[in-house]
Order: structure tokens, then C-alpha cells, then sequence
């Protein structure tokens, strides 16, 4: 089971390929594709659909078989996005003795600091020429071996940099990308690299290529470690590890009478208002016309929705050793201590009495441990996508996910015991 996941963590180094290696999972396990822009057609009991927004958020449904007016809805929701940095377009900055950097700016909120010194690769796709203005052709890309890297400036430079340094997000983490050769090579580099990777997929000219949403990643690949092999360590734990264990619960849970959905939304680490993001109607819309496929009124979904419970699925924060005053004293989730549900009295979490209770006899029915995260109450926390979700669609949830340590670093720390307890928590959340 650890294994898989680091081969997901691997594979999908940005939103785009998560989706994809998700919707080819899907595919495998019969699930049908849909496309919004037709009819849904006839929905039965055991229908398995799946549809995609943007390439970067993907919703899968197994039907029950109960319709769902009379059953709801089981759904966990998790997002695909982490803290990264974005490739600007005319992206080249040539410098000194050949050297090209790249401009980037922030996406979300990374720990800048832990991007320096490390290889890093590029991924994301590139838009080429369709047969017409209105329907260009994405492609994927990753580069699968270290391209670039943000170089600090010696200590002999910057005899403070242990004290803390404030850095600039627009000069001191732009990535070098290599040397030109030549001057055919000049303000071509970033392209050069690009083509030659869309070339091992078809014949692509330069000419073809209209935009990309590029973004730099972690070319190490995740890994485990401790003397036990007890710890994760990988890049976009937060939220990829939730995505694929709700994934393999999906897709390794019995045939029930209510209908199972996982929802894995774009953008949350940049607020989720986006068209697909957790504030997007685009899920409320297709859960309804799924509802009147499957034979409902108009008043279907609406009994569904009801009748529904949301698990709002997004990595916690563990008690870090080197930290404990950071946390609240007497609700510190640890690692390897199982799921974590998640509170807060400023309604930042989805998570109440009622939704907490559920979800902990949900654990209990598994087998697996559960903890409960409250933040310290002089330190600010950050919110999740379960009630901007509820804002739209008026859903029963809880808030939860694993405890990790180092939260929107490049590479964060969690616990391969937690994994093991979350798809074990989420499959008994399908089968009930």
C-alpha cells in the first residue's frame, strides 16, 4: 500500500498529472467518463461516472443502489494543488556568462526557504493549436530528471542568513535553468526543453504552441525513512496523500446502498474560487443532473443532499518534537496516532459534535485510532475546503485528515501507519 502511494507521489508532481493518473485509475475499474457539454443519459444502481473540470479537478460516483434521494450521498473530499512556484510567461532571464534564470512567481504558500539547494524539474501542461480557435490541445508534461535549481548566496555574503532572512519572492528564488551554447539558444532554452519532452509524445512545432501553466517541482523521489521506515517524506503530502487514500478506499470498497463520491477540487491553496475549486458550483450541478438521470424531480438532490455526509479530506498539523509550544496542550495529534479530526470555534472546519462523533465511530469500526486537532489558541490556523464546499452545497461533514510534520515545505513528513488507518477509515466510510 506504501508503495503505491509513493508511485502516485511520483507520478503526479502537479494538479494536472494527479487528475489524470486518477481518471486513469478510474478508467481501469470501469468507471465511465462523462462529458458535460452532453446529456448524462440514464443513470442505474451500480453505475460508475466520472468527470473532470479543467483538467485539474476530477469527481468520481458509484452509484447505490438505492436512488439518491432515498440513500444521499457518502463523499470525501480532498484537493490536488500544493504550494509551488509558477513559470511566467517570457520566462527567460539572461544573465552574466550565459547563464539563464527563470521568472517565477508564488502559487500558494510555500515554505521559500526549503525550494533552495535541491533539484528541481518542471510540470504542468502545454497548450498547442487545435482545429479551431475554441479548442486548442492540452498536453501534459513532467521532465523526469533534475533541471533546475534555486542557488542561496554564500554565507559569506550574508553572515545573518542563520538569524532569518527575509527573502523577495521576485529576486531570490528564481531557478537557474543552464548556460547557452549558442545564440540560437538565447531566450529559446525553456522552449527547447519543452518541445523535445512534447516530441516524445507526438510531433509538436514550435509554432503549435500557444500557452502552458508550468510549475517547478521536487525531482527527489518521495521516499520512506526512521528506523523502522516508519516516516513519508515527499513533496505535496498536503493533499496528495488524502486524494490517493481516498482513491484506493473508492476503489477497494464493497457495493452499497448509497451512492459514493470522491471529489478532488483544484485551487484550495489559493482560496478554492475558482471554476474548479470547492466554491465552483460545478459539483452541485452534476450531483443534480445525476439526480434527475437516475429518475428524481427536481426535488431529488435536494432529499439527497440531506440525506449526505461529507468527509473534508486535508493533511493536519502533527506535534512537531522540536515545537511543542506551537501546540495546544492538550490536543496535539501525533504521527502515527491515526486520523485526525479538526476543530475550530471560528467555523474554519466543517467539523461539530455531531459530524466528529460519526467520524469517530467510523474509526472505531475499522479498527483504527483517532485524534482530535485544536489550534493553540494565540496561534492562527488555516482553513480547508470543507465549508467553502458547505456554502454551496448545504452538506453534514467533518473535517479531517493525517498529521504531517512541515506543512507546505517542499518535502513534508508524514507516517506510513497513518496511511495504512485512512484507507482503512475512509473503505469502512464507503461501506457503511
Amino acid at each position: 500500500m506504501i508503495n503505491r502511494l509513493l508511485d502516485f507521489l511520483n507520478a503526479s508532481p502537479v494538479n494536472f498529472l494527479a487528475v489524470r493518473n486518477v481518471a486513469e485509475e478510474l478508467e481501469k475499474a470501469g468507471y465511465r467518463r462523462l462529458n458535460p457539454c452532453e446529456p448524462i443519459g440514464k443513470v442505474v444502481a451500480g453505475d460508475k461516472l466520472f468527470v473532470t473540470k479543467n483538467d485539474s479537478s476530477i469527481y468520481a460516483f458509484e452509484m447505490g443502489s438505492k436512488p439518491l434521494a432515498d440513500a444521499g450521498f457518502h463523499m470525501i473530499c480532498a484537493h490536488c494543488d500544493s504550494p509551488t512556484f509558477r513559470i511566467k510567461p517570457n520566462a527567460e532571464m539572461n544573465c552574466e556568462g550565459g547563464v539563464v534564470k527563470l521568472n517565477t512567481e508564488v502559487y500558494g504558500g510555500p515554505i521559500m526557504s526549503t525550494w533552495f539547494d535541491r533539484p528541481l524539474t518542471i510540470a504542468g501542461r502545454v497548450i498547442v493549436r487545435g482545429k479551431d480557435a475554441y479548442n486548442p490541445v492540452t498536453l501534459l508534461l513532467h521532465v523526469k530528471r533534475p533541471l533546475l535549481q534555486i542557488s542561496n548566496l554564500a554565507i559569506h555574503f550574508n553572515r545573518q542568513v542563520n538569524d532569518g532572512v527575509k527573502l523577495s519572492k521576485q529576486k531570490d528564488v528564481l531557478p537557474l535553468l543552464g548556460i547557452v551554447n549558442n545564440e540560437l539558444e538565447r531566450n529559446n532554452l525553456l522552449m527547447k526543453v519543452i518541445l523535445d519532452e512534447l516530441n516524445k509524445q507526438q510531433k509538436v512545432s514550435r509554432e503549435d504552441i500557444l500557452d502552458f501553466d508550468l510549475y517547478l517541482a521536487d525531482a527527489t523521489p518521495a521516499c520512506t525513512f526512521g528506523v523502522h521506515d516508519e516516516f513519508l517524506s515527499s513533496g505535496r503530502l498536503d493533499d496528495l496523500s488524502m486524494c490517493f487514500a481516498g482513491l484506493e478506499a473508492l476503489l477497494g470498497s464493497k457495493k452499497s446502498k448509497i451512492t459514493k463520491v470522491l471529489a478532488i477540487f483544484d485551487n484550495e491553496e489559493t482560496g478554492s474560487q475558482t471554476k474548479q475549486g470547492a466554491g465552483s458550483p460545478f459539483l452541485a450541478s452534476i450531483l443534480h443532473r445525476i439526480a434527475v438521470a437516475q429518475g428524481g424531480s427536481e426535488e431529488a438532490f435536494s432529499q439527497a443532499v440531506e440525506r449526505a455526509f461529507m468527509v473534508s479530506a486535508d493533511n493536519a498539523h502533527a506535534l512537531h518534537p522540536n515545537y511543542t509550544e506551537k501546540f495546544d496542550p492538550t490536543n496535539h495529534p501525533v504521527l502515527g496516532g491515526g486520523p485526525v479530526i479538526k476543530f475550530n470555534a471560528a467555523q474554519k472546519y466543517a467539523s461539530d459534535a455531531i459530524s466528529a462523533a460519526v467520524f469517530a465511530e467510523i474509526c472505531r469500526k475499522a479498527g483504527v485510532p483517532c485524534q482530535r486537532f485544536v489550534n493553540h489558541s494565540d496561534v492562527a490556523g488555516g482553513s480547508t475546503l470543507g465549508n467553502i464546499l458547505a456554502s454551496s452545497i448545504p452538506l453534514r461533514g467533518v473535517d479531517m485528515g493525517n498529521g504531517i510534520l512541515a506543512m507546505h515545505s517542499c518535502r513534508e513528513t508524514g507516517s506510513t501507519a497513518d496511511h495504512v488507518y485512512c484507507v482503512k477509515a475512509f473503505t469502512e466510510f464507503f461501506n457503511n
